[in-house]
Formats: structure tokens, sequence, C-alpha cells
């Protein structure tokens, strides 16, 4: 089996494990909920097809949804990354463009390139997560607070565990 493959099935379960055992037990004041799964989307390689994004994002939406007991709303929001992720990482061309080498990552693309990236990827999944999850526009300014609190911190955990399993491999 290929070992770009082997890595990516390891990184599903592990964002998936760390989701469900640790992160949905941490709720700051009810206000920041910090979700770090669509990690995987972010770090796939950037010439994985569509309809693999598609596939990859409802999987492990759907896998998040199992465990909390929410019925396809974190499936709905990862596949609506998984479809916008080409869109935000060509809205992202370094200078040089893209080599076909290339991954995104820290180590490949630089910490400043993948906070852009990351951070509008987390924009997006979070603004869809949090507005579903409410239902409603009645309470827009402190659904969009609790936004940017749990995208900061989800940000912030992405760019921990990309520099704690960083190696010289990707």
């Amino acid at each position: 089996m290929n070992k770009e493959i082997v890595l990516n099935v390891l990184r599903f379960i592990g964002l998936l494990l760390f989701q469900v055992l640790v992160l949905n037990q941490v709720e700051l004041h009810g206000f920041i909920s910090p979700y770090i799964y669509p990690l995987f989307i972010l770090l796939l390689p950037f010439k994985t097809p569509k309809a693999v994004l598609l596939i990859l994002g409802f999987l492990m939406g759907i896998s998040v949804d199992m465990f909390t007991n929410t019925p396809g709303l974190h499936a709905a929001v990862t596949v609506l990354l998984a479809y916008l992720r080409p869109s935000i990482v060509n809205l992202n061309i370094p200078p040089g463009g893209y080599e076909v080498i290339d991954k995104p990552h820290i180590g490949s693309m630089g910490l400043t390139w993948f906070i852009v990236y990351a951070g509008m990827s987390i924009f997006v999944h979070h603004t869809a997560y949090f507005f579903l999850e409410i239902y409603s526009m009645t309470y827009f300014f402190s659904t969009l607070l609790k936004v940017l609190c749990s995208g900061l911190l989800s940000l912030l955990l992405m760019v921990i565990v990309e520099y704690l399993f960083y190696t010289k491999s990707y």
C-alpha cells in the first residue's frame, strides 16, 4: 500500500479519536468549542480529485456525527469544506505557484500560508456549523462571536498539531 494512503488513514483515525475523545469534552464558558477534525481535509495533497475530497469529507463528518449525536450536521459542513477547498487553495496561490510535490503543510508551504489557508477554511466550516446548529439568525452576533472564538482556538490547535507531527517525510 502507498505510504501516503497509510499516512492519511492514520491521520483520519488520529484526528477523529482526538476530536471525539478529547475536544468534544472541552467547552469553555459554553462559547468556545474547538474542532480539529477538518484538518484531515486540509492536509490532503493538492492533487486529490474533488470527488475523493467530497467522499472523504463525508466519511469524516459522518464519523464525528456518530459519536456526537448530531445526525448529519458535521457531515454537511465537512462536505461543504471539501467542496470549497480547491477554491480556497486557488485563492492562496503563492507567487511562484504550486509545485507538483507541494502539500498543504507548514513544512512545505510556510507558516503564514498555512495560517491564511487554514483560517479561511476554518471560518467557512465553523460559520456553516454554528449557524446550522442554531438554525436561526436571532442570535446572529453571539453566534458570529462563537465562530470567531472557536475558530481561533481551532486554528491554534491545528498549528500546534502541525508542528508536533511535522516530519521531513512530507
